[in-house]
């Protein structure tokens, strides 16, 4: 269990707290580990009923963390338990049949975003934004949001959020059909436990049954995250990734060839 991953289990309910505020919830390969394994064993759990991811503080998630994700490589094409600890969570939470749902604090950013797509339900507070800046750090999309983010909102938003870097309000994601619902900043997060336990009280085989019923395209959607995978792991070994990274840490503006 990483030291930034918080797990609860309260009525049916499965809560995966993102605990590293003071790095607005960057997250590690560590980190990754240990959401990979919640979200296993809440698939194997007969008990658990909805699982929720929430960021502890003013942030959902920053994203990635850059210089811990600069040493690990995104890989495909071995057993799973032999992946890097992203893709093992990534694949968990494609191939999760019971309900996820995403809490969505405060911004989103990168997976943060990305995280949402695969989740059943996704309600955000007030003051929450969502932004994918994958090429602004020489990256390209992960997650197969290169083919769910533009079945969400549409191609031309998505090549907006994707190629600019565009960030998106509470109320423009709401609008364009990304996230369910919206509450206010003050109680959120009971707010959003409350969705949780109306999905974890429901009838357990139904729910599955519908999920299954609603999210056809598996085989798909694996398929693009394999090939985004590659080129994602392409692109961490990148003169543009190397340049993206210290021209962030540095704070200055990147300068490609």
């Amino acid at each position: 269990m990483s030291d930034h991953i918080r797990i609860d289990h309260s009525e049916r309910v499965t809560t995966v707290t993102l605990t590293r505020p003071e790095k607005k919830n960057a997250i590690t390969q560590a980190m990754y580990q240990a959401m990979a394994d919640a979200v296993n064993a809440y698939r194997e759990d007969d008990e658990a009923r909805a699982l929720m991811f929430i960021g502890e503080g003013d942030y959902f998630t920053s994203g990635n963390d850059l210089q811990d994700f600069s040493m690990a490589a995104a890989g495909g094409g071995a057993a799973d338990h032999d992946l890097p600890p992203v893709i093992q969570f990534l694949h968990a939470i494609r191939d999760c049949e019971k309900p996820l749902v995403a809490a969505v604090n405060g911004p989103a950013i990168g997976v943060g975003l990305t995280l949402t797509l695969h989740c059943d339900l996704v309600c955000a507070a007030q003051s929450a934004t969502f932004a994918a800046p994958f090429v602004s750090l020489g990256l390209v999309p992960e997650a197969a949001s290169s083919l769910l983010l533009p079945q969400a909102i549409g191609m031309a938003a998505a090549s907006d959020v994707f190629m600019t870097g565009r960030v998106l309000t509470a109320e423009e994601s709401l609008a364009m059909r990304l996230i369910s619902r919206i509450f206010a900043d003050e109680g959120f997060a009971a707010e959003a436990r409350a969705l949780a336990l109306t999905i974890a009280r429901a009838a357990p085989q139904a729910m599955r049954h519908t999920k299954a019923l609603l999210r056809t395209q598996n085989a798909q959607v694996s398929e693009v995250m394999a090939t985004e995978s590659a080129i994602f792991a392409a692109q961490l070994r990148s003169p543009e990734f190397m340049e993206s990274v210290a021209a962030k840490l540095a704070k200055r503006p990147a300068v490609y060839p």
